[in-house]
């Protein structure tokens, strides 16, 4: 398999799978995913403390509540905003409601919540 096949492979999978994954390599490599965490998260967490409250405030969830007539549209949609798995994307739509994208800036969740609509999806931002 090359790089290409297996991101592939690995897009095509469910939560689940992934936990499943993550725990193999980690237990035949002697590796933690967890160990990186930390370092990713960092710069979030010092822009939070020193923001205070009113940025965390701002931060807003797309949440899907109705893929409305256009299913299989609000799939892909959801699919290219998401870059999950179509798999993923049809439990989203199927398992309501669905958080679609957490902590977005209300700019950047009014668009995704006008492209969806514009399929006849009904969304909410809280």
């Amino acid at each position: 398999m090359d790089t290409e096949e297996i991101v592939e492979s690995v897009g095509d999978m469910t939560i689940k799978e992934l936990t499943e994954l993550v725990e193999a390599i980690e237990e035949e490599f002697d590796v933690s995913a967890e160990a990186a965490a930390p370092v990713a998260a960092a710069p979030q967490g010092q822009g939070g403390d020193g923001g205070g409250g009113a940025e965390e405030e701002e931060k807003i969830d797309l949440v899907l509540t109705n893929p409305g007539q256009k299913k299989i549209k609000v799939i892909k949609e959801l699919k290219g905003i998401t870059g999950k798995g179509l798999k993923e994307c049809k439990s989203l739509v199927d398992e309501l409601p669905a958080t679609i994208q957490e902590g977005l800036d209300e700019d950047e969740a009014k668009d995704l919540q006008q492209q969806l609509e514009e399929l006849g999806a009904e969304i909410e931002l809280r």
